[in-house]
């Protein structure tokens, strides 16, 4: 994963920033190979309707399918702790690279806390805080499935950026399910915002909250984020994490997965 690792390193970041800063937002285009997003929608392809855990590639998954009661339609594929070769080389080299970001995003909210120079310090960090469990995750949607507004911002520490990956191809497997985010100022109606991503494309996206800039100083805005509702083939999709999530995967259940996990809108 040297490419891949040196690709990374090669990205215009000062425009990545401040793209976030502006935006809360910031695309890399082509960012995956075609196999490489096959090679990850392959995780997925094996396992039958009714597996809960599923072992594929060496690696274990663990699914919970969202019903119209959830806030959502469709499956989630949690990993559990290990990823996949090109996700573990993505996390680790776009950590390092955002770290700096989040570290100024804290320092101009007064937020005290520093994240460390390397992921494997914060999930260190994230280890001993009790949060061990696995939030990056593949989605799959078909016709009527959609995942509703929510943000993955559940513990003590949480990394304020977050990766989204588009898999297949939107108009050859599938049409609909486009990447939405909304943004919301105080005092100011909610800001709509669209992401077309085609296959292999990366999203860095806001996790939760940001600061913008405002006449009396910096303030935070509270950003969500949704997939639209599929109208017709198969959507896969990723989201992948920096930090993990309170609890333990061994002794999570698929109910209070579900309900810990999406931050209903």
């Amino acid at each position: 994963m040297t490419l891949l690792a040196n690709t990374i390193d090669c990205l215009d970041w000062i425009r990545i920033e401040t793209r976030l800063d502006s935006e809360g937002y910031a695309l890399l285009p082509g960012l995956l190979s075609a196999a490489q997003s096959q090679a990850l929608m392959n995780t997925i392809s094996g396992q039958s309707n009714n597996q809960m855990n599923g072992l594929t590639n060496g690696l274990t998954l663990r699914r919970i399918t969202l019903t119209d009661n959830d806030p959502g339609r469709g499956q989630l594929f949690f990993f559990n702790n290990q990823l996949p070769e090109v996700l573990a080389t993505l996390r680790a080299q776009l950590y390092r690279h955002l770290m700096p970001i989040a570290n100024h995003w804290n320092h101009v909210l007064n937020i005290g806390y520093r994240y460390p120079d390397t992921l494997d310090g914060f999930l260190q960090s994230n280890c001993q805080a009790g949060q061990e469990r696995q939030l990056s995750h593949l989605h799959r949607l078909k016709a009527s499935d959609y995942l509703a507004l929510h943000q993955w911002s559940d513990g003590e520490l949480v990394f304020p950026l977050q990766v989204l990956i588009q898999l297949t191809e939107p108009e050859r497997d599938f049409s609909g399910g486009q990447w939405v985010m909304t943004e919301q100022r105080p005092r100011m109606q909610s800001r709509p915002i669209v992401l077309s991503l085609h296959q292999g494309d990366v999203a860095i996206i806001c996790t939760a909250r940001r600061p913008i800039k405002g006449s009396q100083g910096f303030y935070r805005v509270n950003m969500k984020h949704a997939i639209s509702r599929v109208r017709g083939g198969q959507r896969i999709g990723l989201e992948l994490f920096f930090h993990h999530a309170p609890g333990s995967d061994q002794k999570e259940t698929h109910e209070q997965a579900t309900l810990l996990d999406l931050d209903r809108p």
